[in-house]
């Protein structure tokens, strides 16, 4: 049973597991949980949540193994809209334990959200595989109205992805939808960070295109993400302004007649020569006289002749 009493916060124990009957059980303390907020841990947060550790508690029981944790009630109220309607509808007193189970929720993200309620403090995510924590707990404030926890660890994610220059992946966009509505604000940023990864790449992976088709929900959110770009015009393909018909390549009709045109004009020359031959021919052969004269050589300008 997991416990964060006042009682404990003056003992100084350190963060404690223990098992029992029931279920797993965890003692927290307050001085445990405050000590692991980070230096920027402003004092009047801190504050806040001192004055939100009242006498009340409530007992939650998480998973299929049972972990049970008893937290502060007002705490989790002001957090939680979710919480303060279920336990508020509880007809108990104040000096009486309320009790709420979530059986569908996992043990690991229940504690760590359990440490953000106290803390008020999300672990930066330092590798992409850190990310999948960061998901969960979105998904548990979506799913409780916890609009704190939704604001923080969506920035977180987003800053994730641009300080490493990088796009979310297939499995995480899945895992997204799946899971929120359509105006998920989660669901919209990791839209509009894949719709510039397609736009702006070479070409299209072939998981992203196997995906496209069989979801054609993300398919028409990328689109629509898309046209709210309001790209200029001139600066995208307009197909109208191209002809169909290739101009480099002529139909079959236009290669026979420059066939035909070849062959006449190469048939032409072939009559132009034996024309030229037959001429030469019928031409009178010289009688040979001045041929002696004809056939001295001029050497240093003088006739060879003496």
């Amino acid at each position: 049973m997991a416990s964060f009493s006042e009682s404990s916060a003056t003992s100084g124990l350190p963060l404690a597991a223990m098992r029992s009957p029931r279920g797993t059980q965890r003692t927290l303390t307050q001085q445990s949980v405050l000590a692991s907020a980070s230096p920027s841990f402003h004092l009047n947060r801190a504050n806040t949540i001192l004055r939100l550790l009242s006498r009340a508690m409530v007992e939650i029981s998480v998973g299929s193994e049972n972990t049970q944790y008893v937290l502060h009630e007002k705490l989790l109220c002001y957090r939680s809209k979710f919480f303060a309607k279920n336990l508020h509808d509880d007809a108990k007193s104040e000096s009486e334990t309320k009790k709420l189970e979530l059986p569908d929720d996992e043990d690991e993200s229940f504690e760590q959200f359990v440490g953000w309620l106290y803390s008020g403090q999300l672990r930066a995510p330092e590798e992409e595989h850190d990310l999948g924590m960061l998901f969960e707990l979105y998904l548990m404030g979506e799913k409780w109205h916890v609009p704190k926890l939704v604001e923080e660890t969506l920035e977180s994610v987003r800053l994730f992805y641009q300080r490493h220059d990088a796009y979310p992946g297939l499995r995480r966009v899945q895992y997204v939808y799946a899971n929120t509505d359509g105006d998920s604000p989660m669901r919209k940023l990791l839209v509009q960070s894949v719709a510039r990864f397609l736009v702006l790449g070479d070409g299209m992976l072939q998981h992203w295109e196997k995906a496209l088709r069989k979801n054609g929900q993300l398919a028409v959110d990328i689109i629509m993400c898309v046209q709210q770009w309001h790209m200029d015009p001139a600066r995208v393909p307009d197909a109208r302004e191209e002809s169909c018909v290739p101009k480099d390549e002529p139909d079959e009709q236009d290669e026979q007649e420059e066939e035909d045109e070849q062959e006449e004009v190469e048939a032409e020359q072939e009559d132009g020569e034996e024309q030229e031959e037959q001429q030469v021919k019928q031409e009178p052969q010289s009688d040979g006289e001045g041929d002696e004269e004809g056939d001295t050589t001029m050497v240093n300008g003088v006739n060879g002749h003496d």
